[in-house]
């Protein structure tokens, strides 16, 4: 039973992968024969000043998007959990843009942001006089500031929790209910409740989740990146690790130049898994002892 899968396996990730490794070893334009260079590529990557700032900028974007993307999907889970008039569609309404295509979630996002007429700014506006906000600043410059872009992109990447709100959400609805019926006749509040019982149990998927979310935080800055910032404004403010290998592959025809990229960043990828995976393990240890 597992054999179609084995086989889609090898053929679509591991046997690319090993070409990928190999050709970052080599010069290659998709056009002539590859050429062998050895360590070339990763020494010109060393100086490329472009690619630098991709680099602080994927890691930047790790380390603020996915915990708050993991803190957003827990606090709905915990939430929408209970019963309750119209909980079924507010469960489908946070789960629906993690359904919409990735361009169209790009375009829309674009015309939101828009520091003229988009939805975003006008709300933001609200109360303000002359074009300024209520507290009396100007709104975000989402397409033209730097800093306004990249977190532009962190917004963006809020709304595309639904995956991570639904295993959460699970994770909550099959936690026992009899411990929640002895925390409430041990009369404990809802931060004791949260901090002892639930956190302690739901750890093990939250930890998944962070592992999984920092493999993806090197992919999904792509789109929003390429539709909605292209990359800038300049110098290259959300020109992220992704974006950097896709023009050097299939605009610039580099693709040797491209996969060395690729491998720094499937190395960059293994550490931050293997060291978030030893401080979970120290975290769940804790939490084991605090329980008893």
């Amino acid at each position: 039973m597992l054999a179609p899968y084995t086989v889609g396996l090898v053929l679509l990730v591991f046997l690319p992968a090993a070409v990928t490794l190999a050709f970052a070893f080599t010069d290659y334009d998709l056009v002539q024969p590859p050429q062998w260079t050895g360590t070339a590529n990763l020494t010109e990557l060393a100086g490329d000043d472009i690619f630098r700032t991709a680099l602080v900028n994927s890691l930047v974007f790790a380390a603020v998007a996915v915990p708050l993307r993991l803190l957003v999907a827990l606090g709905l889970a915990l939430l929408l959990h209970r019963r309750a008039p119209g909980v079924g569609t507010a469960r489908a309404v946070a789960a629906l843009p993690t359904a919409v295509p990735e361009v169209a979630y790009g375009l829309l996002w674009l015309w939101l942001f828009n520091p003229l007429y988009g939805p975003v700014n006008q709300l933001l506006r609200v109360g303000g006089e002359n074009g300024l906000t209520a507290l009396g600043r100007t709104p975000p410059q989402w397409l033209t500031d730097p800093t306004d872009a990249r977190a532009a992109i962190v917004v963006m990447s809020l709304f595309t929790i639904g995956e991570s709100f639904v295993v959460l959400l699970a994770a909550r609805l099959a936690l026992p209910p009899e411990v929640y019926e002895l925390a409430a006749i041990e009369d404990a509040t809802g931060w004791d409740i949260f901090r002892r019982i639930t956190l302690p149990l739901i750890a093990p998927v939250l930890g998944l989740l962070l592992v999984r979310d920092t493999i993806l935080s090197f992919q999904v800055s792509f789109v929003p990146a390429l539709v909605v910032t292209d990359g800038g404004p300049p110098p290259y403010a959300t020109t992220y690790l992704s974006l950097f290998v896709y023009r050097n592959a299939f605009e610039y025809l580099r693709y040797g130049y491209a996969s060395a990229a690729t491998l720094v960043m499937l190395a960059l990828t293994v550490v931050a898994v293997v060291l978030q995976w030893r401080l979970i393990r120290r975290s769940l240890g804790s939490f084991g002892q605090a329980t008893r």
